[in-house]
């Protein structure tokens, strides 16, 4: 049986001071808050309605932070101040589903582990009197059979959020081997677009390059061809192999899993050189000057507003519209072309939460008024990874209002009614703060 690879040794090994720095986290919590047990939940399958089928399992973010078990479904974990956290895992006596095989995992021996054959057992496990015990999990009905009252309590979801932005080495480290899983998927769907295949047949060769079924994936893999990049979310995937003179674009943003954390990478390809390939370089180029920005003690808001005013840039540039750039901004004109962030925190979920907190109690920062709809407002700190996805994207809906409003006549719509063909283009790479600067995660391997 082969040994652990040299990035299996070095995660382990990070994963030690990674448990120990939580754990202390922990301790503080529960002291903080007279608390003896949190009783971290994996989580349960939830069945189809009105079927017998289920919806793929989602581990409890919290419960993958301390013990990297993905299909951890009904198992638990108990979390007493100065004691080793209770791994209590689900091994159903059945032959519908496999046990768990955890004898050689290298976070074993972190926890006092015990052994349940059906989800109500967990009982055993908990105190008699539960008026100082907390539920962290989605199954409120389960804390209420259980006699928990106290429930995802604000003070301690938002202090474990406020801390949970601050990655470790391990976590960054996670991070980093699923960008480098992501880059092999993101390299083959490339070559499957210029080599004619469908969307179909490009996901097809992402997942083949990942290794990683849809379910394994952090987030639905967005493979766009044409005017589907212009559709945030696109989730169809059409089989229909365009004839050569009718591919113009490719959009894909897709990502990967490492020991439960993410990747979330976005590339855009032009089929031919021309003016929309000039506008890939154009937003590869701002990427990477938002990226150069970061510093700790800026602010995201700040970073989304040069966002904005970088798509501005690009947009007179291309000589698509004749305004000044703070006045696009200002006037919201680059909403029409960015409707979005511009990133998100990264981590354990493929948007972090925490990012509008201004500290561990609990306290929001509210978003600029230009920006009101911004989800990340609080302080850039080191040790904080995030993705930067500027994208500018030809909408007709958002383009209609455009039309119809004051500034309709700032804009040369011959020019971008021939773009629309193409969708829009998104460039998305995932960076973590360092104190002098970031580092480019996405691009460490070279990666365009």
């Amino acid at each position: 049986m082969p040994g652990p690879t040299p990035n299996q040794l070095q995660s382990a090994n990070f994963f030690t001071e990674h448990f120990e720095q939580l754990r202390t986290r922990y301790d503080r919590l529960l002291i903080a808050n007279e608390l003896d047990v949190l009783a971290i939940h994996a989580g349960q399958v939830k069945r189809h309605f009105m079927d017998d089928s289920e919806y793929p399992f989602r581990v409890n973010p919290h419960f993958k932070a301390l013990c990297p078990m993905l299909d951890a479904v009904h198992s638990w974990i108990l979390v007493r101040a100065g004691q080793k956290p209770t791994l209590v895992l689900f091994a159903a006596q059945d032959y519908w589903q496999p046990s768990p095989e955890i004898d050689h995992a290298d976070w074993l021996s972190m926890f006092h582990v015990e052994l349940i054959s059906a989800p109500h057992e967990i009982e055993r496990f908990l105190p008699y009197e539960k008026s100082r015990t907390a539920y962290l999990g989605e199954h409120i009905e389960v804390a209420q059979a259980l006699g928990i009252i106290d429930v995802n309590p604000e003070r301690v979801v938002n202090y474990l959020h406020y801390q949970r932005l601050f990655k470790t080495d391990y976590e960054i480290d996670c991070i980093q081997q699923a960008n480098l899983i992501a880059i092999r998927g993101h390299e083959a769907a490339e070559a499957a677009y210029f080599n004619g295949l469908s969307e179909y047949g490009c996901w097809l060769a992402y997942l083949n390059a990942t290794q990683q079924s849809p379910r394994e994936a952090p987030y639905e893999h967005i493979i766009a061809h044409n005017q589907h990049a212009a559709i945030l979310h696109y989730r169809g995937k059409t089989t229909t192999t365009l004839a050569e003179d009718k591919r113009y674009s490719m959009l894909i943003d897709a990502g990967a899993s490492y020991r439960g954390y993410a990747a979330d990478i976005s590339r855009t390809y032009a089929h031919h050189d021309g003016e929309f390939a000039a506008l890939i370089e154009a937003m590869n180029g701002l990427t990477l000057r938002l990226i150069e920005w970061i510093k700790p003690n800026r602010t995201y808001a700040a970073l989304h507003e040069q966002a904005h005013l970088g798509v501005a840039q690009i947009l007179k540039g291309m000589g698509w519209v004749d305004m000044d750039e703070e006045e696009m901004v200002a006037q919201q004109v680059t909403r029409a072309f960015m409707p979005h962030g511009f990133g998100h925190m990264l981590g354990l979920q493929v948007h972090d939460p925490g990012g509008n907190l201004a500290d561990a109690g609990g306290k929001t920062i509210n978003p600029p008024e230009r920006f009101a709809n911004l989800k990340t407002t609080r302080r850039i700190e080191p040790r904080h990874v995030l993705t930067i996805e500027p994208g500018l994207y030809f909408i007709d809906p958002l383009l209609e209002q455009l039309a119809s409003g004051p500034f309709a006549r700032h804009v040369n719509w011959r020019s971008l009614d021939a773009m629309r063909k193409y969708g829009g283009v998104r460039i998305e790479d995932n960076v973590v703060v360092g104190e002098s600067g970031p580092t480019n995660l996405t691009r460490q391997q070279g990666f365009g």
